[in-house]
């Protein structure tokens, strides 16, 4: 008879067997594995968009080049000339801008990805404040590449002014779309800093009176940050970058500094209830 019993259900994964939600660790390689996978579709997808658009997004891509006087233009000429250094570089140039536009298209999504990979990891609350922190990180991801795209012509005309009369600037394509693209990442990255100090904030990790303490070494390390990060390491991009990060980190700090007020308020008059609790409790 024991062979007509009916076999228990499959559970669906090893989440559903753990009441606190841990994951064996091949469980794990798989949520990876299929994060990975849309991941990468998501930037397929918009590789795919950025070779049908080129076009737009190439002039784009050029406007802060062709923002520059003709004086450093090729051959001093009214066009904003770049220069391809090989038979097959117009190709990989379709191909490069394609794959920074999907990149950036698709950073909802991979994102996103990350995010619900690393959450399940954290704790109720901590989940909430990842909500919040997530929807903030983007706006100011992207704030800080606008910045870098508007102020980037500015640094390659500072640049470009060391070259003597006699010499013609080429710049190749290659090289000016990684200028373009560190320009962008590092501004974009470089403004989500304060946000990271926030965080570990609220998640209790990191408190105001830490930050305070060393604000000074704080300040003068971005800084250092930005006059070593920028790729055109001139004065007016270092100040474009580092000017925003110091008035981020200013308002991060009064964030911290409301917090840890109320934090500390809450868990006090939980111990003042607490005490209360104890002294009005009859000795057995």
């Amino acid at each position: 008879m024991a062979l007509l019993k009916r076999s228990p259900k499959p559970q669906a994964s090893a989440a559903t067997d753990d009441p606190d939600g841990r994951m064996s660790l091949m469980d794990h390689l798989r949520e990876l594995r299929n994060r990975l996978a849309k991941m990468i579709i998501g930037v397929v997808v918009g590789t795919i968009v950025g070779l049908v658009f080129f076009d737009p997004i190439w002039d784009f891509m050029t406007g802060p080049f062709c923002r520059l006087p003709d004086a450093y233009r090729l051959g001093g000429g009214t066009e904003c000339s770049l220069v391809v250094g090989s038979v097959t570089g117009g190709l990989f140039i379709n191909l490069k801008v394609a794959f920074m536009f999907g990149l950036v298209v698709a950073s909802p999504i991979w994102l996103f990805q990350i995010w619900a990979f690393v959450t399940p990891g954290l704790y109720r609350n901590e989940k909430r404040y990842s909500y919040t922190f997530l929807g903030l990180a983007v706006p100011l991801f992207l704030a800080g590449a606008t910045l870098a795209y508007l102020t980037m012509d500015k640094g390659l005309s500072l640049l470009l002014g060391f070259v003597p009369e006699n010499a013609v600037p080429l710049i190749d394509v290659n090289d000016y779309l990684t200028f373009l693209m560190m320009m962008l990442l590092i501004f974009g990255v470089s403004f989500l800093l304060p946000l990271l100090l926030a965080f570990l904030n609220f998640l209790g990790v990191l408190r105001y009176e830490t930050v305070a303490k060393h604000q000074r070494m704080v300040v003068f390390g971005m800084f250092v940050f930005a006059a070593v990060a920028t790729p055109s390491q001139d004065p007016f991009t270092m100040l474009a970058l580092a000017l925003p990060m110091i008035g981020l980190f200013f308002v991060a700090e009064a964030f911290m500094y409301v917090h840890d007020k109320r934090a500390d308020a809450t868990a006090a008059a939980k111990a003042r209830a607490l005490e209360e609790e104890l002294d009005g409790t009859p000795a057995e």
